[in-house]
């Protein structure tokens, strides 16, 4: 029991790291990013290379990679976004782009990696670590020293900084946003560099939390961030911490007592979040922001 709750909070914690940058995209541009999981692929791969050819620690790619994420974020926003906008069915015609941009992702990662999955030894960090009586895998709490100060520092973006003031203000109407002299283009182009980075940084985690990535992994990965937006709320960046604890928590319940239906459980819970509370968990503040 006890083992299954500290796991489920810490791969909790794992997926709303994910799954955060994909929801503040959605939450101002109203775009899902199909190509959101092939980012986070995009970082283990990085962190591998880091780790096998230079012989430095892989988490090193979080930090380093920050900066080029951000600019890579920025440059897909001003080369597909505002083109987007031109388009009769904006919501349909970003759905095909991005999927395109996740099979050109994937088929490079493919050309350069081949379709093996790739990993690294789960003992880089250390033995296992006794806590709380359990025996816990020291990259578990590696992954967990990362996300909390992330997602508080992405909490600290939205609500104590003049970005985060105006980026919520967007989330909220655009156009209010645009008559009261926001930039909405500049804001929404910071928010896109954001939620890069966090796909991103995400990816050197992926390599120990998943046991491993292959170029498909991205998809599975756009799967789980969009269950866990949707089960937070859609559009509520602070949603999807609790949309991720609770995933992660009935995920490793199911995987301890119920492991042959692992594998749905993605689709269960999302669907009967949506049939109890079709806004999701904390859409009414979404509404009231």
């Amino acid at each position: 029991m006890i083992y299954a709750i500290i796991s489920g909070l810490l791969f909790g914690l794992f997926f709303a790291f994910v799954g955060a940058g994909l929801n503040l995209l959605f939450g101002v541009l109203k775009l899902v990013n199909l190509a959101h999981g092939d980012l986070v692929v995009v970082g283990g791969y990085l962190a591998y290379e880091v780790s096998v050819k230079l012989g430095i620690n892989p988490m090193l790619a979080v930090p380093l990679g920050v900066i080029p994420a951000f600019v890579l974020g920025v440059g897909l926003y001003y080369g597909t976004v505002p083109r987007l906008s031109r388009a009769e069915d904006t919501e349909t015609t970003s759905l095909v782009l991005f999927f395109g941009v996740s099979m050109i992702i994937e088929a490079l990662a493919t050309i350069l990696f081949g379709n093996n999955l790739v990993s690294l030894s789960p003992l880089t960090f250390g033995p296992a670590v006794q806590l709380f009586g359990q025996s816990l895998p020291s990259y578990w709490l590696v992954a967990g020293g990362i996300t909390i100060p992330a997602l508080v520092i992405f909490y600290l973006y939205l609500y104590r900084s003049q970005f985060g003031t105006a980026t919520r203000a967007v989330m909220v109407n655009s156009d209010e946003a645009a008559t009261s002299g926001i930039n909405v283009r500049r804001i929404s182009a910071i928010a896109f560099g954001v939620g890069t980075v966090f796909a991103v940084a995400s990816g050197p985690l992926a390599l120990f939390m998943l046991g491993g990535i292959s170029p498909g992994t991205g998809i599975d990965l756009t799967l789980t961030a969009f269950t866990v937006i949707v089960i937070g709320s859609l559009g509520n960046p602070v949603g999807t911490v609790i949309g991720g604890l609770l995933y992660g928590l009935v995920l490793s319940f199911v995987q301890t007592y119920l492991s042959s239906w692992a594998a749905a459980v993605p689709y269960v819970l999302m669907l009967a979040v949506l049939l109890i509370k079709p806004s999701g968990i904390l859409g009414k503040r979404v509404r009231n922001a």
